[in-house]
């Protein structure tokens, strides 16, 4: 049995991660909403949040075009508030609004109006407005461990599922790598991340149904099993099972169903993200 083929797998292990890292970053409800507007012959690009973190109220900016002037028009989430529009102001080369701070899960929904002299160029509506999440403050040293494990975990999945079809030794080695980068950025630094964010250590099975708390599970649990399963007989094909798992995992966008605050209790319950 030959020792490794690093010089195949890795090549492919790193693509499927920078795969894994681009869909993640284009996918998912809290990654802002890109958007172009199309004005006298030029494209104008802007980024609308979803997420925001801090104490801080959110900031919606758009880019600055002469002349041009903007709304936004925004209530709580899920509330029967009243639609409150407050009017976009210049800072330096952005037109920039605010929505007011929310606790931990607390969303507002909202959509924003841009009228550029004859025509208007409408970004949301009341029947399909943008949500915008809150959440506390992740310090950075727990949040960049937490994503950096979280994503080396999937260059080693990658890895040892290259390894494990070519029945090389090393992929039991990348199994144990695997579960422990794993069990370091989701067991031990997704309850952080998940605390300071949202109050609560952990929302998944058997407490509650968050998504990524609960994919995070399944994860680590079939990386388990193909630990144990290697640990009695060498069995390539539990551990390029285990892989695929993974991959499909991470292929379920990030916080799809997760923490919200629901004003009429006062507590963050889960729920469908939007």
């Amino acid at each position: 049995m030959k020792k490794h083929n690093f010089k195949v797998s890795i090549p492919l292990g790193i693509l499927l991660m920078l795969i894994s890292i681009i869909y993640q970053r284009t996918t998912g409800p809290t990654y802002p909403k890109r958007v172009t507007i199309q004005h006298e012959g030029k494209a104008y690009k802007a980024k609308l949040l979803r997420s925001h973190g801090g104490e801080s109220d959110a900031p919606i900016e758009l880019p600055m075009i002469e002349g041009a002037k903007a709304t936004i028009t925004f209530k709580r989430y899920p509330t029967n508030d009243e639609w409150a529009t407050k009017e976009f102001t210049q800072q330096g080369d952005k037109l920039v609004a605010t929505l007011p701070h929310q606790p931990p899960a607390g969303k507002h929904t909202y959509f924003v109006v841009m009228n550029l002299g004859e025509e208007s160029k409408v970004i949301g509506s009341k029947e399909d407005p943008i949500y915008i999440r809150f959440k506390g403050d992740v310090p950075d040293y727990i949040l960049g461990p937490h994503i950096f494990f979280m994503f080396f975990a999937m260059l080693l999945s990658s890895i040892a599922l290259f390894e494990a079809i070519q029945k090389t030794e090393s992929y039991f080695k990348l199994t144990k790598l695997t579960l422990g980068a794993l069990c370091i950025g989701g067991l031990f630094l997704g309850p952080l991340v998940q605390k300071f964010a949202f109050g609560v250590y952990w929302a998944g099975f058997p407490y509650d149904n968050d998504l990524t708390d609960n994919k995070l599970l399944v994860g680590v649990l079939v990386w388990a099993i193909a630990y144990l399963v290697n640990l009695k007989r060498k069995t390539w094909q539990v551990t390029a099972l285990a892989a695929a798992v993974l991959m499909v995992v991470y292929s379920i966008p990030h916080s799809m169903q997760g923490s919200q605050f629901d004003y009429e209790k006062g507590q963050v319950i889960t729920t469908e993200d939007h």
